[in-house]
């Protein structure tokens, strides 16, 4: 029979065709899937989006009262306590008050002397003054009448021979300077004093009630009294300290009506609106929330150590005493609202010059969608229009690979 010889393949040549088959397998496996792209992706749902402004702020009571020292002098007794509930009129601090209540002596004493001067002057002079002139109108009223018979019996004489015209003449003569002098003590006396000297005495007299007024107010003072009800919540000073005028004394307020001036970067400030609804945060209390409302809207930019920033007041409208003037806190502004709208994550909006578009996925392939976007916040960006609740968008790939229209994709977690 004939003898069929089986030949066996040379086991190298059998590794180098697998080795081969198995490249081949990988360059079409990466032949077919080298234009896929990784990509996150995020479904187009309705949300509602808040939009906020956050910063810093300094709470500070609405209408406080802080007593100053109105000249130096040491503090004699303190009789309140800081957290102290008071009320209007109650004695709060004395000052020691021997200097203010000798400036008030001084003053009233430069006051009754210049009240003196201004009646003597009403009165044509001091009463010493008035005896003399009195006394001069009398003895020129008695030369005159004397002068006056003189000239008479002389005229007299004169018609009978007796007597010459030249002493007749003299006669004229004197009872005309006696009537001079009379006539001049009687202005004198009605007019002894010009209204320049009235305007000044009178002035003197101002100023010195004025200097009574303010002696009177400092030595009131020495008796710190609060004009308010509300809370001591400040006492920088301590029983014999010594101060210098125009040093605070205490401070009280009512802490139920408090607001906090707080500072936002320049570009936020078109945000900002009276009404505004604010979140307060205080760390020294984390677990507690305050909440207000801006009562005064930045109208200008300031300097606030590196920043520019608008000064914003807001109004604290939940204060029950619990959050104490001076402290530092953190204020969030609600500046947009808006519930239930279309939006996507704010990493899927791209905007080129004044176009926004987002990358749909459709089959597994990007479509850019131009869109028109609404409200904003940190996270999300509403859609007002070019994409339904039905859509899905590209975030971003996982590689570096930039996302362009048409571009094959594979969305992963």
């Amino acid at each position: 029979m004939p003898t069929i010889e089986t030949r066996r393949l040379n086991p190298y040549a059998l590794a180098g065709i697998i080795l081969g088959l198995v490249a081949l397998a990988v360059f079409g496996i990466r032949f077919v899937t080298r234009d896929v792209v990784e990509v996150r992706a995020a479904p187009v749902t309705h949300q509602n989006l808040v939009s906020t402004v956050p910063t810093n702020g300094r709470v500070e009571p609405m209408e406080p009262f802080q007593a100053h020292a109105q000249v130096p002098g040491v503090v004699e007794k303190i009789y309140v306590h800081v957290g102290d509930k008071v009320k209007k009129g109650d004695l709060l601090l004395r000052m020691q008050d021997a200097d203010a209540l000798s400036r008030l002596a001084t003053a009233k004493a430069s006051l009754t002397s210049a009240q003196a001067s201004l009646n003597d002057l009403q009165q044509g002079g001091t009463q010493e003054e008035r005896l003399s002139i009195n006394a001069d109108l009398t003895r020129a009223e008695q030369q005159k009448d004397q002068a006056q018979k003189s000239l008479a019996a002389l005229q007299q004489l004169q018609q009978k021979g007796a007597a010459s015209a030249s002493e007749v003449t003299a006669a004229e003569q004197r009872l005309q300077a006696a009537t001079t002098t009379l006539r001049n003590l009687q202005q004198r006396q009605t007019n002894r004093y010009s209204a320049t000297d009235k305007s000044k005495v009178q002035a003197q007299v101002n100023d010195a009630r004025a200097a009574v007024s303010a002696a009177q107010s400092i030595y009131s003072n020495a008796n710190i009294r609060t004009p308010i009800d509300g809370t001591v919540y400040a006492i920088p000073v301590n029983d014999y300290d010594f101060v210098n005028a125009g040093e605070p004394l205490l401070d009280v307020a009512d802490l139920k009506r408090i607001q906090v001036r707080a500072y936002f970067d320049e570009p936020e400030i078109g945000k900002l609106a009276v009404g505004q609804a604010v979140k307060i945060l205080w760390d020294a209390k984390p677990n507690q929330v305050w909440h207000g409302h801006i009562s005064r809207a930045p109208s200008t930019v300031i300097t606030y150590g590196t920043r520019n920033v608008g000064e914003c007041l807001i109004t604290v409208d939940d204060a029950q005493e619990d959050l104490l003037p001076n402290t530092n806190v953190t204020v969030t502004v609600t500046v947009s609202q808006r519930f239930n709208v279309l939006s996507v994550p704010r990493e899927a909006l791209h905007t080129e010059g004044a176009s926004d578009y987002v990358y749909r996925i459709v089959q597994g392939k990007l479509v850019r969608t131009p869109v028109q976007v609404g409200v904003l916040n940190l996270t999300r960006v509403e859609i007002l229009s070019g994409l339904s609740e039905k859509d899905v968008v590209a975030l971003n790939a996982t590689s570096n690979r930039d996302l362009s229209n048409g571009l094959a994709v594979k969305i992963v977690e």
